[in-house]
Protein backbone atom coordinates (compact mmCIF):
# COMPACT_ATOMS: atom_id res chain seq x y z
CA UNK A 1 0.00 0.00 0.00
CA UNK A 2 1.33 3.37 -0.95
CA UNK A 3 0.23 6.93 -1.22
CA UNK A 4 1.52 9.08 -4.01
CA UNK A 5 1.12 12.60 -5.24
CA UNK A 6 -0.09 12.50 -8.83
CA UNK A 7 -0.77 15.41 -11.18
CA UNK A 8 -4.50 15.31 -11.92
CA UNK A 9 -6.05 18.13 -13.96
CA UNK A 10 -2.95 20.26 -13.39
CA UNK A 11 -3.06 19.89 -9.56
CA UNK A 12 -1.18 17.56 -7.24
CA UNK A 13 -3.59 15.05 -5.71
CA UNK A 14 -2.94 12.38 -3.11
CA UNK A 15 -3.80 8.90 -4.29
CA UNK A 16 -3.92 5.75 -2.18
CA UNK A 17 -2.91 2.58 -4.01
CA UNK A 18 -3.20 -0.82 -2.34
CA UNK A 19 -5.14 -4.04 -2.20
CA UNK A 20 -7.72 -5.60 0.06
CA UNK A 21 -8.71 -9.25 -0.07
CA UNK A 22 -6.83 -9.60 -3.37
CA UNK A 23 -8.58 -6.66 -5.04
CA UNK A 24 -6.43 -3.76 -6.14
CA UNK A 25 -7.83 -0.39 -5.10
CA UNK A 26 -6.89 3.16 -5.92
CA UNK A 27 -8.62 6.31 -4.78
CA UNK A 28 -7.96 10.01 -4.45
CA UNK A 29 -8.27 11.56 -1.01
CA UNK A 30 -7.87 14.82 0.83
CA UNK A 31 -5.06 14.66 3.38
CA UNK A 32 -6.52 17.58 5.33
CA UNK A 33 -9.95 15.98 5.61
CA UNK A 34 -8.51 12.64 6.72
CA UNK A 35 -6.34 14.37 9.32
CA UNK A 36 -9.33 16.14 10.86
CA UNK A 37 -11.40 12.95 10.74
CA UNK A 38 -8.69 10.85 12.45
CA UNK A 39 -8.12 13.49 15.12
CA UNK A 40 -11.86 13.89 15.75
CA UNK A 41 -12.45 10.15 15.92
CA UNK A 42 -9.59 9.72 18.40
CA UNK A 43 -10.93 12.47 20.68
CA UNK A 44 -14.53 11.20 20.55
CA UNK A 45 -13.54 7.58 21.24
CA UNK A 46 -11.27 8.77 24.04
CA UNK A 47 -14.12 10.75 25.59
CA UNK A 48 -16.46 7.74 25.44
CA UNK A 49 -13.95 5.64 27.39
CA UNK A 50 -12.95 8.39 29.82
CA UNK A 51 -16.54 9.29 30.69
CA UNK A 52 -17.54 5.64 31.21
CA UNK A 53 -14.54 5.05 33.48
CA UNK A 54 -15.00 8.23 35.49
CA UNK A 55 -18.72 7.51 35.97
CA UNK A 56 -17.79 4.14 37.48
CA UNK A 57 -14.94 5.62 39.54
CA UNK A 58 -17.07 8.39 41.07
CA UNK A 59 -19.90 5.95 41.81
CA UNK A 60 -17.59 4.78 44.60
CA UNK A 61 -18.85 1.26 45.06
CA UNK A 62 -19.31 0.33 41.41
CA UNK A 63 -18.98 -3.32 40.53
CA UNK A 64 -19.55 -5.31 37.35
CA UNK A 65 -21.25 -7.99 39.49
CA UNK A 66 -24.75 -6.56 39.05
CA UNK A 67 -24.47 -6.69 35.27
CA UNK A 68 -22.63 -10.02 35.13
CA UNK A 69 -25.14 -11.74 37.44
CA UNK A 70 -28.39 -10.18 36.24
CA UNK A 71 -28.17 -8.60 32.77
CA UNK A 72 -26.68 -11.34 30.62
CA UNK A 73 -29.25 -13.28 28.62
CA UNK A 74 -29.84 -16.84 29.83
CA UNK A 75 -29.06 -18.19 26.36
CA UNK A 76 -25.66 -16.47 26.15
CA UNK A 77 -23.07 -19.14 25.27
CA UNK A 78 -20.62 -17.53 27.73
CA UNK A 79 -23.08 -17.13 30.61
CA UNK A 80 -21.12 -19.30 33.06
CA UNK A 81 -17.86 -17.53 32.21
CA UNK A 82 -19.40 -14.12 32.85
CA UNK A 83 -21.06 -15.31 36.07
CA UNK A 84 -17.66 -16.54 37.29
CA UNK A 85 -16.24 -13.02 36.78
CA UNK A 86 -18.91 -11.41 38.99
CA UNK A 87 -17.54 -10.01 42.23
CA UNK A 88 -13.93 -10.29 41.07
CA UNK A 89 -12.07 -7.16 42.17
CA UNK A 90 -9.62 -7.46 39.29
CA UNK A 91 -12.46 -7.45 36.74
CA UNK A 92 -13.92 -4.34 38.40
CA UNK A 93 -10.54 -2.55 38.49
CA UNK A 94 -9.76 -3.45 34.87
CA UNK A 95 -13.12 -2.01 33.83
CA UNK A 96 -12.77 1.26 35.71
CA UNK A 97 -9.05 1.93 35.26
CA UNK A 98 -8.92 0.41 31.80
CA UNK A 99 -11.58 2.80 30.59
CA UNK A 100 -10.00 5.82 32.29
CA UNK A 101 -6.48 5.08 31.00
CA UNK A 102 -7.64 4.21 27.49
CA UNK A 103 -9.67 7.44 27.45
CA UNK A 104 -6.72 9.59 28.52
CA UNK A 105 -4.37 7.80 26.11
CA UNK A 106 -6.68 8.39 23.15
CA UNK A 107 -7.42 12.00 24.03
CA UNK A 108 -3.74 12.88 24.46
CA UNK A 109 -2.58 10.63 21.62
CA UNK A 110 -0.13 8.62 23.69
CA UNK A 111 0.46 4.88 23.25
CA UNK A 112 -2.52 4.88 20.90
CA UNK A 113 -1.92 1.48 19.28
CA UNK A 114 -1.52 -0.20 22.67
CA UNK A 115 -4.58 1.55 24.10
CA UNK A 116 -6.71 0.99 21.01
CA UNK A 117 -5.88 -2.72 21.09
CA UNK A 118 -6.98 -3.10 24.72
CA UNK A 119 -10.04 -0.93 24.14
CA UNK A 120 -11.03 -3.21 21.25
CA UNK A 121 -10.51 -6.29 23.47
CA UNK A 122 -12.77 -4.71 26.10
CA UNK A 123 -15.42 -3.99 23.46
CA UNK A 124 -15.29 -7.61 22.23
CA UNK A 125 -15.95 -8.78 25.80
CA UNK A 126 -18.92 -6.38 26.04
CA UNK A 127 -20.18 -7.62 22.67
CA UNK A 128 -19.88 -11.24 23.79
CA UNK A 129 -21.88 -10.38 26.92
CA UNK A 130 -24.77 -9.20 24.72
CA UNK A 131 -25.15 -12.49 22.84
CA UNK A 132 -28.49 -14.12 23.48
CA UNK A 133 -27.94 -17.82 22.79
CA UNK A 134 -27.08 -20.63 20.36
CA UNK A 135 -25.67 -20.26 16.87
CA UNK A 136 -28.88 -18.92 15.40
CA UNK A 137 -30.60 -17.41 18.42
CA UNK A 138 -27.75 -15.05 19.34
CA UNK A 139 -27.90 -13.21 16.03
CA UNK A 140 -30.60 -10.76 17.04
CA UNK A 141 -28.76 -8.77 19.69
CA UNK A 142 -30.73 -6.22 21.65
CA UNK A 143 -29.62 -3.42 19.31
CA UNK A 144 -28.90 -5.16 16.01
CA UNK A 145 -28.11 -8.38 14.16
CA UNK A 146 -24.60 -9.48 15.07
CA UNK A 147 -23.25 -5.91 14.88
CA UNK A 148 -23.95 -3.63 17.81
CA UNK A 149 -22.26 -0.52 19.19
CA UNK A 150 -19.53 -2.54 20.91
CA UNK A 151 -18.46 -4.18 17.66
CA UNK A 152 -18.51 -0.81 15.90
CA UNK A 153 -16.28 0.65 18.64
CA UNK A 154 -13.88 -2.32 18.34
CA UNK A 155 -13.51 -1.76 14.59
CA UNK A 156 -13.08 2.02 15.04
CA UNK A 157 -10.37 1.40 17.63
CA UNK A 158 -8.64 -0.97 15.22
CA UNK A 159 -8.75 1.80 12.60
CA UNK A 160 -7.25 4.34 15.01
CA UNK A 161 -4.34 2.01 15.69
CA UNK A 162 -3.88 1.15 12.02
CA UNK A 163 -3.91 4.81 11.00
CA UNK A 164 -1.36 5.83 13.64
CA UNK A 165 -3.85 8.31 15.10
CA UNK A 166 -1.50 9.27 17.93
CA UNK A 167 0.70 11.02 15.39
CA UNK A 168 -2.05 13.53 14.58
CA UNK A 169 -1.65 16.26 17.22
CA UNK A 170 -0.77 13.58 19.75
CA UNK A 171 2.12 12.85 22.08
CA UNK A 172 3.07 9.75 20.08
CA UNK A 173 4.48 12.05 17.39
CA UNK A 174 6.81 13.62 19.97
CA UNK A 175 7.79 10.31 21.56
CA UNK A 176 8.79 8.84 18.20
CA UNK A 177 11.41 11.59 17.86
CA UNK A 178 13.15 10.73 21.14
CA UNK A 179 16.38 8.71 21.15
CA UNK A 180 14.77 5.89 23.15
CA UNK A 181 12.17 5.25 20.47
CA UNK A 182 14.58 5.79 17.59
CA UNK A 183 16.96 3.18 19.03
CA UNK A 184 14.17 0.72 19.90
CA UNK A 185 11.97 0.55 16.80
CA UNK A 186 9.88 -2.25 18.34
CA UNK A 187 8.36 0.38 20.67
CA UNK A 188 6.61 1.70 17.58
CA UNK A 189 4.07 -1.07 18.02
CA UNK A 190 2.81 0.81 21.08
CA UNK A 191 2.69 4.22 19.44
CA UNK A 192 0.85 5.61 16.50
Amino acid sequence: MTTTNLPINGKQKRVFVGDIFGWEIEFEYSAATITYAVFGLRIVMGWIFLQAGLDKFFAGDWSAAGFLNNAIHEGNPFLNTFHSMAGNGLVDALNVWGQILIGFALIFGILVRWSAFWGAVMMIFYWAASLQGGLTEFLPLEHGWVVDDHLVYAVLLFALGALGAGRVLGLDALLEKTPVFKENRWLGFLLG
